[in-house]
């Protein structure tokens, strides 16, 4: 790792890493994983969408020892594609933000679809699907690790997951701007917004709008 810095040996790591984004490593995405290898707080065989070669690449970069791949965070296999049974699907919308190359196309009550191509394998929507209609198919057979994902595959689920990062602050953003104005409104006429009549309770209701405006302020300043 001579003439490495942190930074550029971060950097370095990450673009060796598969860009599933899959959380398995057990950071919540490929970059901080990378950080952490960089730092020596994790080692180079946490990655099972990278496998054995990529074990094989981390050690030739930082000079770590090939080791197997730790058991801990899955085995090496084929790669998989989510798909989405339509007809059970009741498009609650909840495995469109946690997809982290936003592969999945859909709306709230509307059927949702998988796009195969841009799909990492993570499975990081089947959890949060209520009704189990996600599963995911095998599409690269026998083939495992980098031989069932290429250089290319990687690099567009990199940017792609960049984009839904920064989709993901804009939304929040909306979100607590609306937040900040609902209390706007609400906090310039207490008593036009509540069915209460005793001033004792207008004045704690008062406290709350004014305790959830703050904090949707802090937010948006956290952000900034």
């Amino acid at each position: 790792m001579v003439g490495f810095n942190f930074v550029s040996l971060s950097e370095s790591i990450n673009a060796l890493l598969p860009q599933t984004q899959c959380t398995r490593c057990g950071y919540p995405d490929c970059a901080a994983y990378a950080d952490a290898i960089a730092t020596g707080e994790a080692a180079i065989n946490r990655c099972p969408p990278g496998g054995d070669e990529g074990i094989h690449r981390l050690a030739t970069l930082t000079g770590q020892a090939v080791t197997a791949l730790d058991p801990e965070h899955g085995h090496e296999g084929p790669r998989h594609v989510a798909v989405i049974d339509e007809a059970w699907c009741i498009g609650c919308t909840l495995c469109l933000p946690v997809c982290p190359t936003d592969a999945i196309l859909g709306s709230n009550k509307r059927m949702h679809s998988v796009i195969e191509k841009h799909c990492t394998g993570c499975e990081l929507c089947i959890p949060v699907c209520p009704v189990d209609c996600i599963s995911l198919v095998n599409v690269t057979a026998l083939e495992t690790g980098w031989k069932a994902w290429s250089a290319t595959q990687a690099e567009d689920a990199r940017s792609r997951y960049a984009f839904h990062q920064i989709k993901q602050v804009r939304d929040s953003r909306a979100q607590n701007d609306r937040l900040e104005k609902k209390a706007e409104v609400a906090l310039a006429d207490v008593a036009a917004h509540s069915k209460h009549t005793d001033g004792a309770v207008l004045q704690s209701k008062r406290a709350v709008l004014e305790a959830a405006l703050a904090r949707a302020r802090a937010r948006r300043n956290a952000a900034d």
